[in-house]
């Protein structure tokens, strides 16, 4: 688990293709690992990736055809700066929200614009995520815990203070970039409780207005 706090950016060192699977290293010179050991885990871009290796100045970890497939690490490169946290442990402080490292879906920038000393980006999520997304409720942008600022159907705003811009890799986003997209915990799990066995069904339509208020979350008019 983490916490959706960036420690350290980091650049990608080497990429290893691999059977259809890919082996990269990242070079983490922000990062302290004298507490990693092989096995643990380093949210890379918020994608949960276990240590293989340990050269010293980063570390080698092995990325799955699945994660490929759903997140942005196969169109990393030699170079491409990374956003990095370490597993939290039970004495961290929970300064983000809970973040699992197991990426929802990629989303793309639609905007960037200057709003005070901040900037405000508008994002897109894939149309089945939007309804996890909430006005003032978190999400996780490339492993960065966020406050969402607006939500206009499959869109949404996030203000990005200086501190964050400075610490993560937020200074190059524009137009057009794709970033790996973390809903809420909360939300995720809130849907399959309440709609129980009709979750199994593909024909249940999923979490409604009127599910929702069959379940006591909504007053009835």
């Amino acid at each position: 688990m983490f916490t959706g706090i960036i420690q350290a950016v980091g650049e990608i060192a080497a990429l290893q293709p691999s059977g259809g699977d890919l082996r990269l290293r990242v070079r983490s010179a922000g990062l302290p690992l004298h507490d990693v050991a092989l096995g643990d885990s380093i949210a890379t871009n918020g994608v949960c990736l276990t240590v293989t290796e340990l050269p010293g100045d980063g570390y080698w970890a092995d990325v799955s055809r699945e994660t490929l497939d759903f997140t942005t690490l196969g169109a990393l490169q030699v170079g491409s700066r990374v956003n990095l946290e370490k597993a939290l442990t039970p004495a961290s402080r929970l300064g983000g929200h809970i973040v699992s490292g197991h990426v929802d879906g990629v989303g793309e920038v639609v905007s960037r614009a200057e709003d005070g000393r901040s900037i405000r980006f508008v994002l897109r999520a894939p149309d089945a995520l939007a309804k996890y997304i909430a006005h003032k409720g978190s999400i996780t942008v490339d492993g960065t815990s966020l406050t969402v600022n607006a939500v206009r159907g499959a869109e949404f705003d996030l203000n990005i203070i200086p501190q964050t811009m400075a610490e993560t890799i937020f200074g190059n986003y524009a137009p057009g970039s794709r970033v790996n997209l973390e809903v809420d915990l909360i939300a995720r799990y809130l849907e399959r409780l309440v709609l129980g066995e009709a979750a199994a069904d593909p024909q249940a339509g999923g979490l409604t207005m009127a599910t929702l208020a069959e379940n006591g979350f909504l007053r009835r008019q």
